[in-house]
């Protein structure tokens, strides 16, 4: 045996040295490591696997002949009773296995069942799913007396072996008598291998399955058996089977995984180190393993060493690397098994700057037609490489850098950068006719416009551009830094009145301030004028920072005296008036809404005009003029149905809103509780049915406490529940109350009043 593994180690040696390669050279060239090359040159390691001796005869660039005669002397290499097939009792287990214990149980379920159970465990490369497989093995091992047997399906060889063949070795391996097998067709080994395992209760892990077409003859049609199948592809159809997708490990997994592998001292030493090195793995079980072996092997280390040595994007995957296992080695095997097109879009798809992407936003990349790109999608999902939620598309961190090294191998500079061009185009044209639907005197999509994307509702629009934000905002950003002004202030302009409907997004200051720089940069001061309105608003509303916002109205209002515009001086007087109402400063507010008021009358404008209304009621009430705010509520609404579809719907949702919930506020300052509730229910719907998130988590706070008042505690529990449900579209602040007094022994309780109780 050491004298068939010197022969191959030899040869090896001879062809590398032929062309002049060092161990290095050879590495680089075929993805096996240095030192796994060296021991198999000296012979200390067993003959490679197929699979690694095709990848030296690539990086050697052997021709047909000599590929062959190292093929040969690494079969001549394998130890006595090697089988091609792989079929095996099971391996000694991994020690260190942790976590997956909702999938540990789940198996267990299925192994109590009756009738032959085929569970289907899929996932990307690295997720560990024959760790799993072979784990739950030996645990279940006891339930299955007529044997416990692990095939490697070899799926992701060249050639893997074809069923015809697995069936032969699996008869064999079971104990079927030669006298049985012989001269057997195919159909009937295919019969006999079906009647063996209907008579035992045997547990079968098929490893590193291809496709359907290799397992579906596998498995079993009666008996009480279990059979795992692992791959990286889902199966998808494969019929009768449960499905066990294997993802990332947690937080708390991935860091019990690292501290068995490096010490609980090392890792007790600097614990947000050690969380570092484990989302930088992207909490991926292969690449958490490297780390920690590699640490494991230099004492000398620090956690925190790896955490900054693997926080250079651009050299984590070489980093994670121990011995000859290679995380980007694994996705490897994956990648080359894609069509083109499949490979070509996985490349771009690192391109996309937010965490996922649709798939209109996907075609853009390639150019693909939208159909064949959702084909192409569900081709990467289906291969393991790609995540799917809904209509959404992720690529796991660490894929997304191995996409990226192909993406410069094989596109070059000028082809990424032409795809993110593309995408970048799309995204922000796409966002202008998305943020106009909320837009007076625009609305639907242009008759002449032929999208991707349904638009057809405001709703849909929404979505979109929620779904897409953190993409079309970097594209936004990219246009700012090329000089391209006039786009930047195009799709802010469009999405002025989206960001009612997404307040605590958390990039509105930003998109205003970046269009008041451009604005600034045209030189146009009405534009800058109009700009820095928005800017004030943000910072006023989105951050809850009036002071800082009264220096942007106040360059507004200068803007806008300078470019001779009343409309955005009214709106400037509107901000400052709004942010001297917030600080507690009720005189310098009143003066800013009259003059605000007067502005939008003379400039006519009606959604102005309706704004300052509704702030001089919002201004009554805090002063404590109860009576006088509630007559300005009432105003207010009444001039809202007088101006009836002269209105934009959705800034007529959003002053109806405001002005039941100023009324039901107004009600609870006066103790009128089952009055407040019509009112604050009123505002509730009006903001679920606009999808409005941030107001919808403001108005429920506010009625349950008006619920509790009135003795109806269970309603006022259900709606600090629904709060604290809307999740981060909603006001933080009011989550985080809701949250806290649901906590409480008394949940709901009602918050400190916010003005006395009226005399008697």
């Amino acid at each position: 045996m050491s004298g068939d593994r010197a022969e191959f180690g030899a040869l090896l040696r001879a062809l590398r040295l032929e062309r002049s390669l060092t161990l290095e050279g050879l590495a680089d060239a075929s993805g096996v490591s240095v030192r796994g090359i060296g021991d198999l040159e000296r012979g200390r390691r067993a003959a490679p696997q197929r699979r690694t001796v095709a990848a030296l005869a690539d990086g050697l660039r052997l021709a047909e002949p000599e590929r062959e005669r190292l093929l040969a002397a690494a079969r001549a290499g394998r130890p006595p009773g090697y089988s091609p097939v792989g079929v095996r009792s099971f391996p000694r287990g991994v020690d260190d296995f942790v976590g997956r214990e909702r999938e540990l149980v789940r198996l267990a379920e299925l192994a109590a069942q009756d009738g032959p159970v085929v569970v289907a465990v899929s996932g990307p490369p690295g997720t560990g799913k024959t760790t799993l497989a072979l784990h739950a093995s030996r645990r279940l091992a006891d339930r299955f007396p007529d044997g416990q047997l692990l095939v490697d399906l070899r799926g992701m060889d060249e050639h893997p072996p074809d069923p015809a063949e697995l069936v032969l070795v699996l008869l064999k391996a079971l104990g079927v008598p030669d006298r049985d097998i012989a001269g057997a067709g195919s159909e009937a080994l295919s019969g006999l291998y079906r009647q063996t395992l209907a008579e035992r209760r045997c547990l079968l892990v098929l490893d590193n399955a291809r496709d359907e077409a290799q397992v579906r003859p596998l498995l079993p049609g009666t008996g009480a058996g279990l059979v795992l199948v692992t791959s990286r592809r889902m199966l998808t159809g494969l019929e009768s089977v449960h499905r066990l997708p294997l993802g990332e490990l947690s937080e708390r997994e991935a860091a019990a995984f690292l501290t068995g592998l490096v010490g609980a001292e090392r890792a007790a030493a600097d614990p947000q180190a050690l969380a570092d090195v484990a989302r930088l793995c992207g909490r991926l079980p292969l690449a958490l393993r490297v780390a920690g072996n590699w640490l494991a092997t230099r004492t000398g280390w620090t956690v925190r060493r790896l955490a900054e040595r693997l926080a250079l994007e651009e050299r984590r995957l070489d980093a994670l690397a121990a011995g000859d296992v290679r995380v980007a080695g694994a996705f490897d095997l994956s990648y080359r098994q894609l069509t083109p097109s499949a490979a070509r879009l996985f490349r771009r798809l690192a391109l996309v700057p937010g965490p996922d992407a649709g798939a209109a936003c996907a075609a853009r990349l390639t150019g693909q037609e939208l159909f064949d790109t959702e084909d192409t999608l569900e081709e990467l999902v289906e291969a393991g490489l790609l995540g799917a939620d809904q209509d959404r598309y992720r690529l796991h961190d660490l894929l997304r850098l191995y996409a990226r090294t192909r993406l410069d191998a094989e596109d070059g500079t000028a082809g990424a950068e032409a795809a993110r061009a593309a995408m970048y185009d799309w995204l922000l044209e796409t966002a202008v006719v998305a943020g106009r639907w909320y837009e007076p005197d625009h609305g639907a999509p242009p008759a002449g416009w032929h999208g991707t994307v349904d638009l057809s509702d405001a709703d849909r629009a929404r979505r979109w551009l929620q779904a897409e934000g953190p993409n079309w905002l970097a594209a936004l950003r990219a246009a700012a830094t090329a000089g391209e002004h006039a786009r930047v202030v195009e799709v802010a302009e469009a999405l002025h009145w989206f960001s009612d409907q997404w307040i605590f997004w958390g990039h509105w200051p930003e998109v205003f301030g970046t269009a008041a720089r451009s604005a600034r940069a045209l030189g146009d001061p009405l534009l800058e004028a109009t700009q820095l309105n928005y800017h004030a608003w943000a910072v006023l509303m989105c951050e809850g920072r009036p002071r800082d916002s009264l220096a942007h109205s106040a360059a507004a209002l200068a803007a806008a005296e300078r470019a001779g515009d009343p409309g955005q001086q009214a709106w400037a007087h509107q901000y400052r008036s709004w942010a001297h109402r917030l600080l507690g400063e009720p005189d310098p507010a009143l003066d800013h809404n009259g003059r605000a008021a007067r502005l939008f009358e003379a400039a006519g404008d009606l959604h102005g005009s309706l704004q300052s209304l509704h702030g001089h009621a919002l201004i009554l009430e805090e002063a404590g003029r109860i009576d006088e705010a509630l007559a300005s509520y009432r105003h207010t609404l009444a001039r809202l149905e007088e101006a009836g579809d002269r209105v934009e719907p959705h800034v007529a949702d959003m002053t109806r809103l405001g002005v039941h919930g100023g009324i039901g506020s107004c009600y609870g300052r006066l103790h009128r509780w089952e009055e407040a509730v019509v009112h604050l229910r009123t505002s509730v719907g009006i903001c679920r049915a606009g999808g409005n998130t941030a107001m919808e988590s403001r108005q429920l706070t506010e009625l349950a406490d008006a619920l509790l008042a009135v003795g109806r505690a269970e309603e006022a529990r259900d709606a600090l529940a629904r709060c604290v449900s809307l999740g981060p579209d909603a006001d933080p602040d009011r989550v985080a109350e809701a949250r806290e007094r649901l906590a409480r022994p008394d949940a709901g309780r009602r918050r400190i009043p916010t003005a006395p109780a009226p005399p008697p």
